[in-house]
C-alpha cells in the first residue's frame, strides 16, 4: 500500500495519492492532472477511483478531466448532486482498491455532502481518514458556506458539524492519521496548524473542537465566533466543480498565446480584461504598464486572485515573467479563472521599446518613512484582522486587503498616503489597485511591518 499527500502551498491544498496491487485512487485533485497520471504510470496502476470529500469552495477540481483521462469513476458523498455522472456513495459504503478498502463515512457539517473516507489497510485495520475540510488539524471547517437563506443557518451546519465529529469522527482509533483538504493559510477555516499531517489521537488532545466535555452549545459558539467573510469566489468554484468547467488543455493553449505589444494593446482596450502583472513586487514598483494590477506569482497568488478580482468570468491578460506563463494560467485556472486570453510577449522591455507608456509606484524604506513620520502623513495598514490585533503602528487606518474595495473611500485622492503591509508583497497589491482606481499618490513601505519595527518606530499592541 502507498499513500502519497500532494500538497500544494499556494492554496494550502493538500490533494491524495492512494494505490495497491496496481489499483489507485485519487482523493480532492487538483485541475492539472499530469502528477496523479505520471504517479500511477510509475506504479504501473490504473486509477479505478477518484473521491471528492465535497464540493470546494477554494479550487476548482480535476476530477471530470482525469474520470476523462483515466475512466476511473467520480465518487461524491451522500446527497450530493452534480450534473454529470458520479457514484453518490450511501454512508458506509465500502470500495475496494487492490488489497485495500476505503469507505465513505458522511460527515456533514462543512457542507452538506461533507464526507470522510476511511482508508483500511491489507488486514482490515483502521489505517488513515482523508477528512476533507469536516476536520483540519487544530481546526473544523468553517459552517458558513453551505448556509441557505431560510433553510439553513451556519449555526444549524454547526450543530450538524458538531454531531458528524462525535458519532463518526472522535469514535475511531487515536492512532488513525488524518489527512486534511487543507492546512494553514486556507480561508476554509481560522485556526489551522503548519502541519498537514496527525494522528486523530493528538487531534483529540490538542484540537478546541474535539474537546471530549465540550457541550454542542459551546461548540456553536467557538465555531461560529470571529469568521470573516467567504471571498466572493467561493461560490463560482462551487458551481464550476458541481456543472463543470472547460478543459485544463483548452485553457492552457490560449492563456499561454503569446500577443506583441500592438495586439496586446488591442485586445486591452477593446475588451473588458484586466492586465494583470504577476512578476516579483520589486520589479513591478520599478516599472508597470499603467492601470494593471499586480498579484505576484511568488506570494499567495491564487487565493488573492480570487479574493480580489472574484468574478471568474473575467478575462484576463498577463504580463509574466519569461518562462512562467504556464504556471500562472495554471495557478489561475486553480480557482476557476480560466478566461485568460494571452500574455505579453517580450514582457515589459518589449512595451517599453514599443514606445507605449509606462508607469512607476514610489516605494520607500522604513528609515525614510520613519523620517516621513515626523509631518501628519496618512498610513493604512492592509494586513488581516488578527495581524491588525497583535501589533501596528497607533494611528494607522485598518484597511484589509480582502476587503479593500470597502475601504477606497478612505483614501485621500490627493494627499499622499503611506500603505504597509507585513512584508511588502501586499502592500504592493493594494496600491496597484488604488492606482487602477486613479489614487496615485499612494507609497509602498518596503519590507512591511517588521521591517517597520525593526528600524525603531513605535508600534502598539
Amino acid at each position: 500500500m502507498k499513500v502519497e499527500q500532494i500538497y500544494t502551498g499556494c492554496l494550502s491544498q493538500g490533494a491524495y495519492y492512494i494505490e495497491s496491487n496496481g489499483e489507485a485512487a485519487i482523493i480532492d485533485p487538483l485541475r492539472e492532472t499530469k502528477p496523479y497520471l505520471e504517479r500511477a504510470k510509475n506504479d504501473n496502476a490504473k486509477i479505478k477511483y477518484i473521491f471528492e470529500t465535497h464540493f470546494h469552495a477554494d479550487f476548482v477540481s480535476g476530477h471530470l478531466t482525469l474520470a476523462q483521462q483515466t475512466g476511473a469513476s467520480i465518487v461524491y458523498g451522500p446527497t450530493a448532486n452534480p450534473s454529470f455522472e458520479t457514484i453518490v456513495a450511501k454512508d458506509g459504503q465500502v470500495f475496494k482498491i487492490g488489497g485495500i478498502t476505503i469507505t465513505a463515512i458522511h460527515t456533514p457539517g462543512h457542507t452538506m455532502e461533507s464526507t470522510t473516507y476511511l482508508l483500511k489497510d491489507e488486514s482490515g485495520k483502521d489505517y488513515a481518514i482523508f477528512s476533507g475540510d469536516t476536520l483540519f488539524l487544530g481546526d473544523v471547517g468553517r459552517p458558513d458556506l453551505a448556509q441557505k437563506t431560510n433553510e439553513i443557518t451556519q449555526e444549524d451546519l454547526a450543530g450538524i458539524l458538531f454531531d458528524s465529529l462525535r458519532s463518526k469522527i472522535m469514535p475511531l482509533a487515536d492512532e488513525v492519521i488524518v489527512y486534511p483538504a487543507h492546512g494553514a493559510g486556507s480561508a476554509c477555516g481560522k485556526n489551522m496548524m503548519k502541519e498537514t499531517v496527525d494522528t486523530l489521537g493528538n487531534q483529540k488532545r490538542m484540537n478546541y473542537a474535539l474537546r471530549a466535555d465540550m457541550t454542542r452549545e459551546e461548540f456553536i459558539k467557538e465555531v461560529t465566533d470571529g469568521l470573516a467573510p467567504p471571498p466572493l469566489y467561493f461560490p463560482l468554484n462551487v458551481k464550476m466543480n458541481r456543472e463543470g468547467y472547460t478543459a485544463f488543455d483548452e485553457v492552457i493553449v490560449q492563456g499561454t498565446k503569446p500577443l506583441d505589444p500592438e495586439t496586446f494593446e488591442r485586445i486591452a482596450n477593446e475588451t473588458d480584461a484586466i492586465v494583470l502583472d504577476v512578476r516579483n513586487q520589486t520589479e513591478f514598483v520599478k516599472s508597470h504598464i499603467p492601470r494593471s494590477i499586480f498579484i505576484g506569482l511568488d506570494g499567495g497568488f491564487a487565493p488573492w486572485v480570487g479574493a480580489l478580482l472574484a468574478d471568474v468570468e473575467q478575462k484576463i491578460l498577463l504580463v509574466v515573467s519569461s518562462g512562467r506563463e504556464e504556471e500562472a494560467v495554471t495557478r489561475l485556472s486553480r480557482v476557476g479563472f480560466d478566461r485568460t486570453l494571452g500574455y505579453l510577449q517580450g514582457g515589459i522591455d518589449a512595451w517599453r521599446k514599443a514606445g507605449k507608456e509606462i508607469d512607476t509606484m514610489e516605494s520607500i524604506t522604513p528609515d525614510i518613512f520613519k523620517e516621513k513620520m515626523e509631518d501628519n502623513i496618512s498610513v493604512f495598514d492592509v494586513r488581516n484582522d488578527g495581524e491588525f490585533a497583535n501589533g501596528r503602528i497607533s494611528y494607522a487606518v485598518h484597511a484589509p486587503l480582502g476587503f479593500l474595495n470597502q475601504y477606497i473611500s478612505s483614501f485621500p485622492e490627493d494627499d499622499k498616503c503611506y500603505l504597509y503591509c507585513a512584508g511588502g508583497y501586499r502592500s504592493v497589491i493594494a496600491a496597484s489597485i488604488l492606482k487602477s482606481r486613479g489614487i496615485h499618490n499612494v507609497v509602498n513601505v518596503e519590507g512591511g511591518f517588521a521591517a517597520i519595527k525593526n528600524v525603531g518606530i513605535s508600534v502598539e499592541i
